[in-house]
């Protein structure tokens, strides 16, 4: 993907206009359905990633760190490459407040990694857009992964979950069907639409299976 891509997120309204020459994927019923993998870049030399905290849209900020958490936990399954996790209560988290929607030069990426004080091939930002717990239980994310070695766009990722959703049901099915295997997983399938950190850890399940 060329310079003017570099900042590209995907919004779902806009995807028929989107810079040409960009890879989407769209694989419905089974992972998020739209997302960007750069097709010029490894994803296996990314060394180590840090995952700043979300920033919050929604009428409930506690949940950016639950996301954060489980975006964490189903990427360190896919062992990628490693993480770190830059929390809102971490000193560094302040110097770190990314404009998702930029582009990054040389200083700034400089800047970034001398402020995470660790050595970090990459960085996973992005936005809760929208959170509403149950009984309607729904959520939007917006995130890129963007290599601060050249401030190319690696990933990037923009979805709605609505639990009310028949196909996001289906999804839940068989989500817990690959996962559990087990007595159980109907009681867990409808827990998702109840739980809003069970609901995270699915959508987290389906951002991972991008990568």
């Amino acid at each position: 993907m060329g310079s003017s891509g570099k900042g590209l997120l995907l919004a779902l309204a806009l995807l028929p206009v989107l810079v040409s020459g960009c890879s989407i994927y769209r694989v419905p019923g089974s992972v998020a359905d739209y997302y960007y993998l750069n097709p010029d870049k490894d994803l296996s030399a990314i060394g180590r990633v840090a995952i700043v905290e979300l920033d919050n849209n929604s009428s409930y900020p506690e949940v950016s760190l639950d996301v954060t958490e489980a975006l964490f936990q189903a990427l360190q399954k896919k062992q990628l490459f490693g993480l770190t996790v830059v929390s809102q209560t971490d000193p560094q988290w302040r110097s770190l407040q990314f404009d998702i929607d930029s582009t990054y030069g040389l200083e700034q990426l400089v800047a970034v990694r001398n402020a995470l004080k660790m050595r970090c091939d990459a960085v996973l930002i992005g936005t809760i857009t929208g959170f509403q717990p149950y009984p309607h239980i729904a959520m939007g994310l917006r995130l890129k992964l963007v290599d601060l070695r050249d401030g190319q766009l690696l990933w990037a990722l923009e979805q709605v979950w609505d639990g009310a959703d028949k196909v996001t049901e289906y999804r839940i099915k068989n989500y817990f069907r690959s996962q559990m295997r087990s007595a159980a997983a109907p009681l867990n399938e409808a827990m998702v639409t109840v739980s809003s950190r069970k609901f995270f850890k699915f959508v987290a399940y389906e951002v991972a299976e991008t990568l």
